[in-house]
């Protein structure tokens, strides 16, 4: 059964300190539903504000309670979290959406972090890690270590398109081309799996303009993630 809280991010902040971090779960089991509020309730810079036991459930509490952040579980009746994420990413503004697994090498993550999914947790990760990905999705940063990045890269490029006619080089260079030379240099770090310190750091630059540019080389490439952007870079072959 689907539960929302109350809205109140009006009186949120008024004190000057930052408004709480909105999340939403999305899991058919009680029990972890339970678990993760318990985890997350626990941090000052977290709010529950809704629950829902299936993607169609999820959408609903999403569209009434308007969270930074989704905890959407993959396997649910109903409506999937694969199915959920993709509709989601179709919206405007949406959230950013971690997906729930057991097994890192599931076939539905690496398909819902191309589909928008701003990146993955396993449910037995510690409590303080699941807390920080929330955080830090909630700031436009990944969940992903670039090992993972590599590994999820890898199984979605290497599949065979749908489309056969589709020549995956030839579009992801040509979408690249409209990026600036510094975009540029960005994407290809965003390829690599670097976090936007990383990339600072590499590049010169602030945190604050890595920010900026990965948000102008998202609305080019026409990407929800940076998943996405990595999967443009790999496929002109630049990484």
């Amino acid at each position: 059964m689907a539960t929302v809280a109350g809205m109140t991010g009006a009186d949120r902040g008024l004190d000057g300190s930052p408004a709480p971090i909105r999340v939403v779960i999305v899991d058919d089991d009680a029990l972890v539903r339970a678990g993760l509020a318990m985890i997350l309730r626990g941090s000052p810079q977290l709010e529950i504000v809704g629950e829902a036991g299936d993607g169609a459930e999820g959408l609903d509490v999403i569209a009434a309670t308007a969270p930074d952040v989704v905890l959407m579980d993959i396997r649910m009746p109903h409506l999937d979290g694969l199915e959920a994420t993709s509709k989601l990413s179709e919206q405007p503004d949406p959230p950013a959406v971690i997906v729930l697994t057991t097994f890192d090498a599931d076939d539905y993550v690496v398909r819902a972090l191309a589909h928008g999914a701003t990146g993955f947790l396993l449910k037995d990760t510690p409590p303080a890690t699941i807390v920080e990905a929330v955080v830090k999705v909630a700031s436009g940063e990944p969940i992903l270590s670039p090992s993972v990045t590599r590994q999820l890269i890898r199984q979605i490029v290497d599949r065979p398109d749908d489309d056969p006619t589709t020549d995956r080089a030839a579009v992801a260079t040509a979408l690249l081309a409209e990026l600036t030379e510094r975009e540029r240099d960005v994407a290809i770090a965003v390829g690599y799996g670097k976090s936007n310190a990383e990339i600072a750091g590499s590049l010169y630059m602030s945190v604050a303009t890595v920010k900026a540019h990965v948000t102008r080389i998202l609305a080019k490439l026409d990407a929800n993630n940076r998943v996405q952007v990595a999967i443009c870079v790999h496929d002109a072959g630049l990484v």
